[in-house]
Parts: structure tokens; sequence; C-alpha cells
């Protein structure tokens, strides 16, 4: 990878949305190159995909969580993480090195709506010893790029 890879990742992650004619002019190559690279950088895996950032509370899913979860047991892994999956309003999950074991971010609507998540789905998923729920007052930073 070099600079114009880089360069290239730098532009598409502030605007996915740009032609190939644009990227190229933005990254300082003609567009037949650009797009090779471009191409490369998908099939490598570098670029895992496209998509458009949705503001939560316009969508009816303001209320966000961010929760601790410890497993009382180890064999209980792949259950939790394929009980995760099947839950909607888990938005993103991390598992970590130490404790807890994971982080999981939650949107509901509300509350109440998270409360009855938390009790009738979250909490009895296989292997989780206990919840710690922390709600997001607000985000300071969202959606960064990551460094090229």
């Amino acid at each position: 990878m070099d600079a114009i890879d880089r360069n290239i990742l730098a532009v598409l992650q502030e605007d996915g949305r740009l032609t190939v004619t644009e990227l190229a002019q933005r990254v300082g190559v003609s567009a037949a190159p650009c797009h090779r690279r471009l191409r490369e950088l998908e099939r490598a895996g570098v670029i895992r995909g496209y998509r458009a950032v949705v503001d939560g509370a316009a969508v009816g899913h303001g209320f966000e969580v961010l929760l601790a979860v410890t497993m009382d047991r180890e064999e209980s892994v792949a259950g939790f993480e394929a009980g995760l999956a099947e839950i909607a309003e888990v938005v993103q999950a991390e598992r970590l090195f130490g404790e807890p074991d994971y982080f999981v971010r939650v949107v509901t609507a509300d509350i109440a709506a998270f409360q009855k998540l938390r009790d009738e789905r979250l909490a009895r998923l296989p292997g989780v010893q206990r919840l710690t729920s922390t709600i997001v007052m607000k985000k300071v930073v969202d959606n960064r790029p990551l460094p090229t």
C-alpha cells in the first residue's frame, strides 16, 4: 500500500459516494488507475463495504447503551456470540481480553425498551454472569475515519 492507496482510503472514508472519476480527481490520478487501485483494495479486503451513516434518533433508536458483559464460563462464548448476532438492537459487539469480556453497543427507542430487551433477551444469553449498563449521554467523536 502506497501513498495513493492511503489517499484513496482517506477520501472514501470522508465520502464513500464519490464516483471513480470524482475520486480520481481528488486523489490526483486518472480514472483508470484509480479504478484498478479501488478494485484491488476491495478485493484484498482493505475496503470491506460501503454504508450510509443513519441518525438513530431520526429512525426511533435514539436511546443508546454501552453494555459491559462478564461471562461465567468460556465454553458459552459461541452461543453468546450467536445470540448477540440475532438481536437487531445490538449494533456493535467486541470481545475483549480481561474484564469485562465484551463491550456491546445497543440502541433502542427509550429506557423502557432497553429494560425489556436487557431482561428478556440479553441477560438470558448463554454464559452471561453480569451485565453493566452505561447510558450514552452524547457522542463526542462519531464515525471518525481511520488514520491513513
